[in-house]
């Protein structure tokens, strides 16, 4: 099937306007009209109000009014992209970069919103050395994947959580941020213009990277003048080359992943840079990952370098309450919703290193791992194991109840799922 075909929300022209770009030699391109209504003042500065504004978002998206975001319409999206897979080895996929064909971009000024964006052949892109990202760190990214059906459906799992996310963490940052509905359906378009890039059915997903940056120049200390939002997208298998075999995680008790009043709470690509150190030295020493304390007692967990965490004891998962210093995790709350519905009790609070040593069981959280169980933790050179084999039966049963539904292998009772065919 032609990846250029109509999927929901979006109308087909079958020949491209002639005021549309067109890309090399794929004749593609997707463009966004003005707004209809634009409110530059997206959010406020409290969190109160940014909660209020979060669901407010979701609200309207799920409603279907979209009197507050863009009209959107795309004009032949890779017209020319053929379905066939591309020629890889789906069964040794790791999780590493892999060019596809096909990334999205959208630009805008400063104090305004934006308004038009086009799908390019994927390649360098051209900044300025005094860009704001790249002087003062001023740029978010997101992640979420897309899954391929054995009866040719490509689903995304929450991308609505991910724009809402996104734009929370702009706010944060003093950045403007796609709407709802844009960054859905830049999603939308670039996953369709690549998908021969979309693994089969379980042999892994499509990853896709939401990138927005201030890519105007700026030499003092300000926010940059010009902001870019990309999209780009790669092949995958398991983000740990374990899969779903344990993993084994040291506490590190020196080094902090942020600090209250920080901005570890949302996802700004310096959070990342923060951890590699102490990631680096952990692996170097056997471990998989990290895993870290709060910066003031030293005695309360937070997360992962990328994961967010959780422990099981009897039919108690509890979890870290997200307060500033941790990321707000798109999985941890769909593995939250999972296991109430199927009947453990939660609990979102601060939870104590010494709690470690009594669980159950231990597992991570988060978009490229999904679910990885906890085969032992090591604390204060202590190492402290879980089970036999190290995957438990709750993080087994967990894992496999959101995977399935992610593939669509099983009824989508949350409403959860996103078809683009």
């Amino acid at each position: 099937m032609e990846s250029g075909a109509v999927f929901s929300g979006l109308h087909r022209h079958p020949t491209p306007p002639s005021h549309h770009l067109l890309l090399g030699h794929s004749r593609c391109a997707i463009k966004f009209f003005p707004p209809l209504f634009t409110d530059k003042k997206l959010f406020s500065s409290h969190p109160q109000s940014l909660q209020l504004q979060k669901q407010s978002d979701l609200a309207l998206y799920r409603n279907g009014n979209n009197n507050h975001v863009n009209s959107v319409r795309v004009a032949s999206p890779a017209s020319n992209v053929t379905s066939e897979l591309a020629d890889i080895d789906w069964d040794n996929l790791g999780f590493g970069l892999m060019p596809t064909d096909y990334m999205y971009m959208m630009k805008c000024s400063q104090g305004d919103s934006f308004s038009k964006g086009e799908l390019q052949r994927f390649g360098k892109i051209e900044l300025s050395p005094s860009a704001g990202v790249l002087n003062y760190g001023q740029g978010l990214f997101e992640g979420l994947k897309a899954y391929r059906k054995h009866d040719g459906n490509i689903l995304l799992f929450r991308p609505e959580e991910n724009a809402i996310r996104l734009r929370m963490g702009a706010e944060r940052m003093c950045m403007p941020s796609p709407t709802v509905e844009q960054f859905i359906e830049a999603v939308r378009a670039t996953v369709l213009a690549n998908e021969r890039w979309i693994p089969p059915p379980g042999k892994g997903s499509l990853y896709i990277r939401p990138l927005l940056m201030g890519s105007g120049a700026v030499l003092g200390l300000a926010p940059a003048p010009e902001y870019t939002f990309l999209i780009y997208v790669s092949p995958v298998g398991n983000y740990f080359k374990e899969g779903l075999a344990p993993i084994n995680l040291i506490v590190e008790t020196e080094m902090h992943r942020a600090t209250p009043g920080g901005t570890g709470g949302v996802k700004t690509i310096g959070n990342y840079a923060a951890v590699l150190k102490a990631q680096g030295t952990a692996k170097a020493n056997g471990y998989s990952d990290v895993l870290y304390l709060d910066s003031v007692h030293k005695r309360y967990l937070e997360e992962v370098s990328s994961c967010n965490v959780f422990v099981v004891k009897g039919n108690v998962i509890s979890t870290p309450a997200i307060k500033g210093t941790i990321l707000p995790g798109i999985t941890q709350k769909s593995i939250l919703d999972v296991a109430r519905s199927q009947g453990f009790q939660v609990e979102e609070r601060l939870v104590t290193v010494d709690e470690l040593i009594n669980a159950d069981e231990v597992f991570c959280t988060g978009t490229a791992v999904v679910v990885s169980p906890v085969g032992s933790i090591t604390y204060q050179n202590e190492r402290i194991t879980y089970g036999n084999d190290g995957v438990g039966r709750v993080s087994q049963q967990l894992y496999s109840a959101l995977t399935s539904l992610q593939m669509g292998l099983t009824e989508d009772k949350m409403g959860w799922i996103v078809e683009l065919k």
